[in-house]
């Protein structure tokens, strides 16, 4: 038995340490968008030219609960719900076989359909905001600091174990524009078309195969990519008279920014740029925020003078704020339950074995939430309730002193072996009893663990976590209460009453005096006591449908 605790604490300690850690449960269904960009289109244009055909496509995938679409001016956005048990990535290759199908009926020209990140409604870890030193305003503007938000930050941000996405929000995208004179276009009998087809084409780089010379391979390419302003006013458009004709004599060329429809503000400063990290459906928010930390900061050293990055929103903080909730209310509560069970039990030492379940318990939990994928968070450890964990043990050890303390025993000095002896009388005296009594107390949780939906992601975990420690506290108290007893206990039965034997055997008397005058009582009187129970009974449900009118 002491190799097994000693399993059990080291199995309890990892699976502790290794948890997924959030702030409440994800109560997200799980469902697979598909979003599709047309610029160019009305909300009516595509419906019926994008979202509808999408939708006839992803009607055939076996396992969808619902199928639901938004169509908006330049957007189609698809949201596909599978049933729970279906793997998310299961799920996402038939909806990338559908569009690969579909993607056929959709002319290219009006926009490509694409998957959304394999996030949630929670995914939202990290967000922050690129902040401009005193006396560097006018050297970033809003286009600088978006450029160095995807250049950059953006960048370095991708890749880090647990993220799928980094959006990015505020500023302007630059882009390079050349804003033609249409006086000059007429002028050199030039279209726009034309335009249009040099500015594509000297946009390239090319390989002209290579030159053998002696023993020597050369090998030939043209470098045609664009760098900078100047190379897009020498293109090339077309000759007139043999004179080239550059983009420079038909426009200029400058710097600017696609249409926006949106902006974004912090604190009332005026307009800022910034990101938010998305985080992988199923991931260990705790696990990637912190890596998340550990790259910022040599993103930091890499940004240019007077620019910072500034975390607004951290998971982690809002998760470390519950979990330490979490753990003041389990500390004060493992005391409370301490307390009472020195006066109840009328023995520290046999308080101290008790007590010592509920860590004992909370491991073997901790090890059935890995084992069975249940994350640590508000809910889940919040239920844990002290009281209910250590019921079984309560009535183990309480047979045992019952069975050392009676008439017969007073007095009596113990050896190893009649120790043992006793102490294994006494828990079979009231094994059944604590069994069945734990039992009843486990079917109680079944209703909610049979829940499903959004209510079923909600309170399962609660319940789940409960019964894992429930079990475990009757693991323990069938095995490792009668040890701990036979170790740890006193083997002289003193005569000489102490304070907590006193209090116990007080509280003890008071109780069963209270029990058996309220039976002498209300036994003569039932007829009575039946009636008041379903006039009660009548006027709860009363008033429960006054609460709940409707049927839920």
């Amino acid at each position: 038995m002491v190799l097994t605790t000693f399993f059990l604490l080291a199995g309890g300690i990892y699976s502790m340490l290794t948890l997924p850690i959030d702030a409440v449960p994800d109560i997200t269904n799980n469902q697979v968008q598909i979003v599709t960009v047309s610029p160019t289109l009305a909300p009516q244009e595509v419906e019926q030219l994008i979202t509808f055909p999408i939708e006839i496509a992803m009607s055939n995938i076996m396992n969808v609960e619902e199928i639901r679409s938004v169509s908006r001016f330049g957007l189609s956005l698809v949201t596909v719900v599978f049933k729970e048990d279906v793997p998310t990535l299961d799920a996402r290759q038939l909806i990338n076989e559908q569009i690969q199908t579909v993607a056929g009926e959709i002319p290219p020209e009006l926009g490509t359909p694409e998957m959304m990140p394999i996030t949630t409604g929670l995914g939202e870890i990290y967000q922050y905001v690129l902040k401009v030193a005193p006396g560097y305003e006018d050297k970033y503007d809003a286009m600088e600091l978006r450029t160095i938000q995807d250049w950059i930050v953006k960048r370095q941000l991708s890749g880090i174990p647990g993220i799928v996405e980094i959006n990015s929000f505020g500023g302007y995208l630059k882009q390079y524009e050349v804003a033609v004179d249409p006086d000059a276009l007429y002028s050199l009998n030039i279209t726009i078309g034309e335009v249009f087809s040099a500015l594509s084409k000297n946009n390239q780089n090319t390989g002209g195969s290579y030159i053998e010379k002696v023993n020597r391979a050369y090998y030939i390419r043209s470098e045609g990519m664009i760098n900078d302003i100047k190379d897009i006013e020498q293109i090339v458009v077309t000759n007139r008279g043999g004179i080239p004709v550059h983009v420079a004599d038909i426009g200029k060329v400058r710097f600017g920014a696609p249409k926006r429809f949106g902006a974004m503000t912090k604190d009332g400063e005026g307009e800022c740029v910034g990101g938010i990290a998305m985080m992988l459906k199923g991931a260990n928010a705790n696990v990637v925020t912190g890596e998340l930390e550990k790259r910022m900061e040599k993103v930091q050293k890499m940004l240019p003078e007077g620019v910072s990055v500034e975390p607004y929103l951290n998971r982690s903080e809002l998760v470390n704020r519950n979990i330490s909730t979490v753990i003041k209310n389990l500390i004060e509560g493992a005391i409370i339950v301490f307390l009472v069970l020195i006066i109840f039990l009328g023995n520290v030492r046999a308080g101290l074995i008790v007590a010592s379940i509920i860590p004992l318990a909370m491991l073997f939990g901790f090890i059935m939430m890995r084992i069975f994928g249940v994350s640590a968070n508000l809910m889940s450890l919040g239920a844990i309730d002290f009281g209910i964990v250590v019921d079984g043990s309560i009535v183990i050890l309480e047979g045992i002193l019952a069975h050392i303390y009676s008439k017969g025993m007073m007095g009596r000095t113990f050896t190893r072996e009649e120790m043992d002896e006793e102490v294994e009388k006494g828990a079979g005296n009231v094994v059944r009893s604590a069994t069945f009594a734990v039992l009843i107390i486990l079917i109680v949780f079944f209703p909610i663990l049979t829940l499903t939906g959004i209510e079923g992601k909600y309170f399962t975990p609660m319940a789940k976590t409960l019964v894992f420690c429930i079990i475990g506290a009757l693991l323990l108290s069938l095995t490792y209460v009668p040890m701990m007893a036979s170790l740890f206990l006193k083997r002289t039965v003193s005569v000489k009453p102490t304070l907590a034997r006193l209090v116990f055997l007080t509280s003890r008397l008071l109780l069963q005096k209270s029990i058996g005058l309220l039976s002498e009582t209300h036994l003569g009187h039932y007829r009575y006591i039946v009636c008041g129970s379903y006039s009660i009974a009548v006027s709860v449900y009363q008033a429960w449908s006054r609460i709940y009118p409707y049927p839920r």
